[in-house]
């Protein structure tokens, strides 16, 4: 073959591998186009569920909040000279202790009615529709580019909401009763995707060098798990204040309004909520801390030094004290409950501004593909 026809094929093949990534990148937009409008369809599901969610059937009154419980201690006999007596003991009162009250857990969106759960069911099946085609199209878009697709905001606005309904999705699967999750889990889905593909949308494009390591696979997608997981304990943070409000407010003898009632009657108690977002935070804490030196480790790699205060090393340095904050709080009797759920609430707010803030607002060496 004459070097002409040789360099005729070579630009053949940069076209038509460039025609591909682009075709590529339109499924991948197309996509998730696709995914935000079977997400839309799960938002008007779960409220559907919440609407027609029955308030008659749960449990849920002031008694249960603030009556003691009264242990009948067992009699005792007594030897007396020619016969016995059979004396009572005084009635022992149990109560809770500081903080804490024995309520059950709501039914959930549903509400007990067969109507609204079947509502749920249908939300959960389209939400699992939507998850499965934005993941179709993030892996589209990472064909488009022949990487991992978090090269830039866009790609890690989509590949992190995916995540974040999977790890809503794995729960679900494992029995876990957190379906009450669902509606602002996809409210916050749609948001994301919508910020994603009008303010932060960038075409494809390859990396700078600097990037091209195998701790982009490490680095980045544990910081993307890390951060869906922290969204989940975040929300149920937040349930856990409204829901530990309605309950002292009743244990008080007050009257909540409707609304109030409807919604929060229906969530797991506080203390459910409670210990639920703390295991979730304590569970990823050690994969958040594994994320910052898998970081350094790469840092020492690309630009010669583990550590330089570049803006988003400091602020993941601040979300990790923060985090390190909540968890010792949850361990300090005078810190526990909704003065630890402050905590968790401004750890979870750095790791956002980390994540959206030094990303679009701020310079530095991790600003290599602007948004």
């Amino acid at each position: 073959m004459n070097p002409a026809a040789a360099t005729d094929l070579a630009a053949t093949a940069t076209n038509l591998a460039a025609t591909t990534n682009e075709h590529l990148a339109n499924v991948s937009n197309t996509l998730i186009y696709s995914s935000m409008a079977v997400y839309t369809l799960a938002f008007f599901t779960y409220i559907a569920e919440w609407i027609f969610g029955s308030r008659s059937k749960v449990a849920r009154t002031a008694a249960a909040l603030t009556s003691p419980q009264k242990t009948a201690a067992p009699a005792v006999t007594v030897n007396k000279a020619g016969g016995t007596t059979v004396l009572e003991r005084p009635q022992v009162v149990t109560r809770s202790a500081s903080g804490a009250r024995d309520v059950p857990d709501g039914p959930g969106a549903h509400g007990g009615d067969v109507q609204g759960d079947l509502y749920g069911r249908i939300a959960v099946s389209l939400t699992v529709v939507a998850w499965a085609v934005e993941v179709a199209g993030v892996v589209s878009r990472a064909l488009s580019v022949q990487r991992a697709p978090w090269g830039n905001m866009y790609e890690f606005n989509i590949t992190f909401s995916t995540v974040a309904v999977t790890v809503y999705l794995v729960m679900l699967a494992l029995k876990k009763n957190i379906r009450w999750l669902g509606l602002p889990l996809v409210t916050t889905v749609l948001l994301d995707l919508g910020l994603a593909v009008t303010v932060l949308y960038t075409a494809s494009d390859q990396l700078v060098p600097a990037l091209h390591s195998y701790w982009l696979y490490i680095h980045v997608s544990t910081a993307i798990l890390c951060g869906a997981v922290f969204y989940v304990a975040a929300v149920a943070t937040l349930m856990y204040l409204f829901k530990d409000s309605y309950e002292n407010k009743l244990a008080s003898g007050g009257k909540p309004g409707r609304f109030a009632t409807s919604v929060l009657e229906r969530l797991p108690a506080s203390a459910t909520l409670d210990k639920f977002s703390y295991r979730v935070n304590a569970a990823v804490f050690p994969l958040w801390t594994f994320t910052i030196i898998a970081g350094a480790i790469w840092a020492g790699d690309a630009w010669g030094r583990y550590w330089g205060w570049d803006p988003k090393e400091t602020w993941a340095f601040i979300t990790w004290v923060a985090y390190a904050c909540y968890l010792h709080a949850r361990a300090t009797a005078g810190w526990k409950g909704r003065k630890a759920a402050y905590i968790a609430l401004i750890a979870f707010a750095c790791f956002l501004f980390n994540y959206y803030g030094v990303n679009i607002f701020v310079t530095g060496k991790h600003s290599y593909a602007g948004v």
